[in-house]
């Protein structure tokens, strides 16, 4: 087959092309430029930039290393523009909201996945190959493709491409699916490339230090828009008691225990931060926990929007682990999600994804939580 392959210049996405030109197939290889580091939002005080594992210049480079060491075409595409105006800023305007967000999702599927794709279509390409962990089989006697989680639960990224709709599906091919990192790294190390041994970024890829908060209020200024960042409030309790003082309900989130600067007799956690009164409501262990919530956005992957309650298994982030549900279709692409048992700090900005009940590997749809 002819292959489009998007190569970040990590080990995963080297190790799959080298995968795929053992195999045999016609490769063509694309980097994504995603963030402008000109732009100098991430320096520190001193002005140094801060260190970055991905999507950087460096990773560019090595990208293009490996489709060379492995003797197929290389193209970077400039999605800088896009990146800034579909994950960026809707991540800041997400955090200004109350809210915690994942960009990594919306990246993936909807920038990352989509672009490659439109492009693979322009090539004549067969597939477009990635290095998530995960799978996807067509279903010959549905006629439907159907995405499964990685072998490795572990590094499973299944959760990050709940949004790919079935024409995309069909053209998805994810070669680790069925390995193990260290399978992964192998393969990289037979073939001699440079990315064998390189550390994988665990942040988001805009803010390599983890610091949001203070990214969003780099950037804000950066902007010129310092008018836009939180000012300080209240910390209440659920009775509306005030307990202390925030600074700016973009540093905070749900479930948070540190640095809340309050003394008090049990450990207090956020349960919910309250944009329009610009407060931050505290309480107990017990007021983190919900039993249902809504979701919007949601696509379902397994089948067209269902007519009866489906029952699921339900995560709530990416190291939640599932746990069993009914899931209730509503109408603009919404859901409502009811859990058996009573779940932690259910976060809104944060995806939903939904496995199959019976074995907890076929991804049967996904959703954004959203604030009740």
């Amino acid at each position: 087959m002819k292959i489009a392959v998007a190569m970040s210049g990590g080990v995963d996405s080297s190790a799959a092309a080298a995968l795929l030109k053992e195999q045999g197939h016609e490769l063509v290889g694309f980097t994504m430029q995603l963030w402008n580091q000109r732009r100098l939002i991430n320096t520190d005080e001193n002005g140094d930039p801060l260190p970055s594992r991905c999507c950087s210049l460096d990773d560019v480079y090595d990208a293009r290393r490996v489709a060379e060491s492995l003797g197929f075409p290389f193209y970077v595409l400039n999605l800088e523009r896009d990146f800034d105006r579909d994950v960026v800023e809707p991540f800041v305007q997400s955090y200004l909201s109350g809210e915690t967000p994942i960009p990594c999702v919306a990246c993936n599927s909807r920038l990352k996945f989509a672009s490659l794709d439109r492009m693979a279509v322009s090539l004549g390409c067969d597939k477009v190959a990635t290095g998530h962990y995960a799978r996807v089989e067509y279903d010959e006697a549905a006629d439907r493709y159907r995405l499964f989680r990685g072998r490795n639960h572990w590094k499973d990224q299944s959760y990050f491409l709940w949004e790919l709709t079935q024409d995309q599906l069909s053209r998805a091919y994810f070669p680790l699916g069925d390995m193990l990192k260290s399978e992964v790294r192998d393969i990289a190390r037979n073939a001699e490339l440079y990315t064998a041994e390189k550390q994988e970024s665990q942040e988001i890829c805009f803010v390599p230090d983890g610091k949001y908060s203070e990214f969003i209020d780099r950037f804000l200024a950066h902007e010129g828009r310092e008018g836009e960042i939180p000012e300080g409030g209240e910390i209440v309790n659920s009775a509306g008691q005030k307990l202390g003082e925030h600074t700016g309900i973009h540093r905070y989130t749900i479930g948070q225990r540190r640095g809340l600067g309050i003394a008090h007799e049990k450990p207090l956690y956020v349960v919910q931060i309250e944009r329009a009164r610009n407060q931050i409501i505290v309480g107990e262990a017990d007021e983190l926990e919900s039993i249902e919530f809504t979701a919007k956005g949601v696509n379902w992957v397994a089948f067209d929007d269902p007519a009866e309650p489906v029952r699921a298994l339900v995560k709530v982030r990416y190291r939640h682990d599932p746990a069993p549900a009914t899931i209730h279709a509503l109408p603009d692409a919404h859901a409502r999600i009811v859990f058996d048992d009573p779940q932690r700090a259910i976060t809104p900005g944060q995806a939903t994804i939904f496995y199959d009940l019976a074995t907890g590997e076929e991804v049967v749809g996904g959703g954004w939580i959203i604030k009740e």
